[in-house]
């Protein structure tokens, strides 16, 4: 079953961009939403994602995932339930594709040091800079800076995780020049790739967990979840081999949750008795989320990885190296402005440089950072297996 066509965003009546455009020239056989992904695909933050951290840094480890690999994924999933719930598929690939790119080198702990190093600018959220991305500091065309996306992409980018009552400074500006809506609830196209982007993390970083062997599938056992559906493949595939077995249990976990998804928006849809795209940002709610009891059985999952995996003994020592490479880097470039590149220094007052300095650091990559540590700095210290 799918969903009426008036739920989903259409194109044809994007509320456009920010600057006009002059569309003369080769433009291809593309609407508003397919651009919008396209200009995110071939975009320099985008190529970055591939050296940056997911879960183990990046440089090292060629089968972990990192950023680049995961943003797929979700895009995978996403699409696949834009499809079945007959929404726009081409906004919600846009939205799981860019949903990380402000993402600094060393995923959130990268993140944490550069919120404290420039806490006086008024400091950095990943979701804000994914923003200040699209919108200011990719450059690709020669009329206006950013991306120029659409405002549906805008928006979904801005609260995919749902209303922003106290945006910080990097949203705010966004929303400031190009104004979001920011207190509404986003469209149901943003709404799936939030989801999806949970559904990726939770399958895949259990996959990448005991692949490391960091975690370990008997303590994963006793969690429900992971439990029934490893019991299942062993009845469907007697005698299979563990690795072939924990592949298919992320299978199934992903074909689980999404079929849940799915079952639960249709019902919540039904109840609140939205029939426009407009009703679902009035609605004042989540409309598409996990059924009350896969909630509590994906929020177990969360729990169980970030003790047993996020932050385990293995890797502790990584995030506290990497924190350190990102906060010296900042101090560096505040005590010497000189070290940083001249189309990273703004000469607007001290915020302004402090803020340059943010956005020359959250787009290097991991393998990067570690690089401009060591000749600007000193030597950097993480062990080779993770």
């Amino acid at each position: 079953m799918t969903l009426p066509k008036a739920l989903a965003a259409d194109p044809s009546r994007s509320r456009g961009r920010a600057f006009g455009e002059d569309d003369r020239g080769p433009r291809g056989p593309r609407d508003a939403f397919q651009r919008d992904r396209d200009r995110i695909v071939h975009s320099v933050a985008f190529r970055r994602l591939r050296h940056k951290t997911q879960v183990f840094v990046a440089p090292d480890g060629d089968h972990f995932r990192v950023r680049l690999t995961h943003s797929i994924e979700v895009a995978q999933i996403g699409r696949t339930m834009a499809r079945a719930l007959g929404l726009n598929e081409d906004l919600t690939e846009a939205l799981c594709l860019a949903h990380d790119l402000g993402h600094p080198p060393f995923g959130h702990g990268g993140e944490d040091a550069l919120q404290r190093s420039l806490a006086d600018a008024g400091g950095f959220d990943h979701n804000g800079h994914t923003l200040r991305l699209v919108t200011a500091l990719e450059n690709p065309y020669p009329n206006f800076d950013g991306l120029n996306l659409s405002w549906e992409t805008l928006e979904g980018l801005a609260k995919h995780n749902g209303p922003v009552a106290a945006p910080q400074w990097a949203l705010a500006e966004a929303d400031a020049a190009f104004p979001l809506d920011l207190q509404s609830w986003p469209s149901l196209e943003a709404q799936v790739a939030s989801i999806a982007d949970d559904i990726a993390y939770d399958n895949h970083d259990i996959d990448d967990g005991l692949r490391s062997g960091i975690l370990d599938l008997d303590a994963l056992m006793a969690l429900p979840f992971v439990e029934r559906h490893w019991r299942a493949i062993e009845q469907r595939h007697p005698g299979l081999d563990r690795t072939r077995k924990v592949k298919a249990l992320v299978r199934d976990g992903i074909g689980t949750m999404v079929g849940d998804v799915l079952d639960e928006t249709l019902r919540r849809i039904a109840e609140a008795g939205v029939e426009t795209i407009d009703d679902v940002r009035a609605c004042g709610r989540q409309l598409v989320g996990f059924s009350d009891l896969m909630q509590s059985e994906e929020r177990a999952i969360k729990r169980h990885l970030y003790t047993h995996l996020y932050d385990h003994d293995a890797l502790r020592p990584i995030r506290i190296e990497a924190q350190r490479i990102v906060g010296d880097l900042a101090q560096c470039f505040r005590d010497h402005p000189s070290h940083l590149p001249g189309g990273w220094q703004r000469g607007e007052g001290e915020t302004a440089r402090l803020r340059g300095i943010a956005d020359y650091i959250a787009g290097m990559t991991d393998r990067f950072a570690i690089a401009q540590h060591e000749k600007l700095i000193g030597p950097v210290t993480l062990p080779e297996k993770f």
